[in-house]
Order: structure tokens, then sequence, then C-alpha cells
């Protein structure tokens, strides 16, 4: 089983809908949404929730009030202000480190585990699909990819499906590092810009300490292209595949519209570069692509010879 996950260096590089237009074209997989802390790719993929789990992360204290005889100590001790004599006001300063409950007089405080939000099973009309919903001011989102991700191998490996590809969140922090570490292959969505390259060499310099092979999709390509000649330049300078090369088109906002992947509008310029994506990642992940995206390449390289 390989995993595929597709990531940025920040939001808005059309990273999703890349995912999605992936999605499609891959045969049998399990799909991913590690974005936990703001998951869209359910809206996109036409998501209809089966199974609905609770994700308990971190800790919240309990008040015993039949106990508490409101000594103030809670409140002396709370740096962050959320407790006031013995009563919860301020729940989300509060960060679940306990002092309140070791050191009241009383024993009339515990620390209980705290629900930190939802991951769910859903069907999509590209198969199963494993995200989540992570709570309000919550911060343990790297757990929560983590959790989605163990469940979504489970299912491929239970399935006996030979790939899960992962809608990665942005950056690098600890969310990102959660979703990467340990997969087979990351794909980098950037746009032509010198922010794109400087994000793009962030994330390079991740996947090399967790010894990740990393390939490269320029998306809005056309758009700038003396950026895109040098991040091209800086990508074979550092043995780096790009695999592919997305004119900027505005299907993909059309597509946003209606619920749908590039793949599924009527015949445009991107859908051939996608294809060609699918295909690069396919040699690079060991996979075989559908003889129709093998026909349909193949019918494209005669046409240009003609």
């Amino acid at each position: 089983m390989k995993e595929l996950v597709i990531v940025s260096g920040k939001g808005g590089t059309g990273k999703t809908s890349i995912s999605a237009a992936l999605a499609y074209l891959a045969p049998r997989k399990v799909l991913v949404d590690c974005d936990v802390d703001a998951a869209n790719f359910h809206l996109i993929s036409g998501a209809v929730v089966s199974k609905t789990h609770s994700f308990t992360a971190g800790f919240e204290p309990v008040v015993d009030e039949k106990v508490c005889t409101q000594c103030g100590t809670c409140s002396e001790l709370c740096r962050f202000k959320a407790i006031d004599n013995g009563v919860i006001t301020a729940p989300l300063n509060c960060e679940g480190c306990g002092v309140c409950a070791l050191n009241c007089p009383k024993r009339a405080i515990n620390m209980k585990e705290k629900e930190a939000g939802q991951w769910y099973v859903s069907k999509t009309r590209f198969g199963k699909l494993i995200h989540a919903e992570l709570g309000l001011a919550i911060e343990n989102s790297g757990k929560l990819v983590s959790k989605v991700r163990q469940e979504a191998k489970q299912l491929a490996e239970t399935k006996k499906l030979p790939l899960v590809i992962i809608d990665g969140p942005p950056g690098i922090g600890c969310p990102a590092i959660a979703a990467m570490s340990g997969a087979s292959l990351a794909l980098a969505v950037v746009e032509p810009s010198l922010s794109g390259l400087h994000d793009l060499q962030r994330l390079w310099e991740l996947t090399r300490h967790f010894q990740l092979p990393l390939a490269v999709c320029i998306n809005k390509a056309t758009i700038n292209t003396t950026n895109t000649h040098t991040i091209i330049a800086w990508c074979n300078k550092n043995e780096i595949p790009i695999v592919g090369k997305i004119p900027y088109n505005d299907v993909f906002r059309t597509a946003l519209q209606k619920g749908k992947t590039v793949m599924e509008i009527s015949e445009n310029e991107v859908q051939e570069k996608i294809l060609e994506l699918w295909y690069n990642l396919s040699k690079l992940l060991n996979i075989a692509p559908t003889a129709s995206i093998i026909d349909r390449l193949f019918d494209k390289v005669n046409s240009i010879k003609k």
C-alpha cells in the first residue's frame, strides 16, 4: 500500500482541487482530508457521512460543587485566569495543565479528557473518505491528523486497496509533519511566485529531514512564466522531479462552484495536464494507471506527431 500526500506551503495554491482531481482518476484508493483545522475536501467530493466518532485530546477540570469550599487556591494558581473560586469562568483560556486539581486542598477538582472534535467516515463518488473537524480553540490538530490517517490506512489494508490519497494541511507545522512522516511520496503544489519558491524550499527541507521523496506540481504555471522557470531551475538543481505544470484556467473556479472536480467539467486544457500529472505520479508510486488514461495520453502524442 502506498500513501500519496499532497501538500503546500500555504493555503490557496489549489492543493485540494488537485487532490480531488487525482481522487477522480485513481482507481482503487482511500481518501483522507488531513487539513482538520479547515477541512473542505468533503464539499467537493459530495461526501455523505456514514459514521461519526468523537476525538478526545488534552484535559479539562471538573469541579465537584458539593466538595468545593471556594477557598480561592485555584484562582491564585491559575495563571490563565480560567477558574475563579472553583467556578470555570473562562473555559477557552484553560490549558488543561492540572495545577488547580493538584493543589486543591479538598480534592474537589478532577481532570478529565476533553472532547476535542469529531472524525468521520464518509461515502463519496470517488470512494471512502476519512475526514475530521477540530473543536473550537483546540490545539491538538497534529494528534487528530495522525488519527484520521491511521484509520485510513487500516481501511485500505482491510479492503486491500493499493493507495491512500491524503489532502494534507498547508505549511510545515505539526499537522503537516503528522500528515507527511512515513508516507510514500509527497506532492508539493506550488504557485509561480517568489514566496511560492520559498515555501517549496521549506517543504523540501522538511521532507529531507524525514527522508520522504518529494515531487512538484506547479499550479497556475502560465500566470508568471519567469517565476515558473525559476522554480523549474531550482528543482532541476536539487534533483526534484516536476511531475506536472498546470496552466492558469478559470475552470477551477467553475468546478468549485458546481461542487465538482476539473475532470468532471467539459473538455478543457487543464484535464490533459492533470492526466499527465497522475500518469507521472503513478510511475513514481509504482502503481499502474488506468488503461483509459494511457490511451488518452497515447492519442495526444500521436496527434502532436501528425
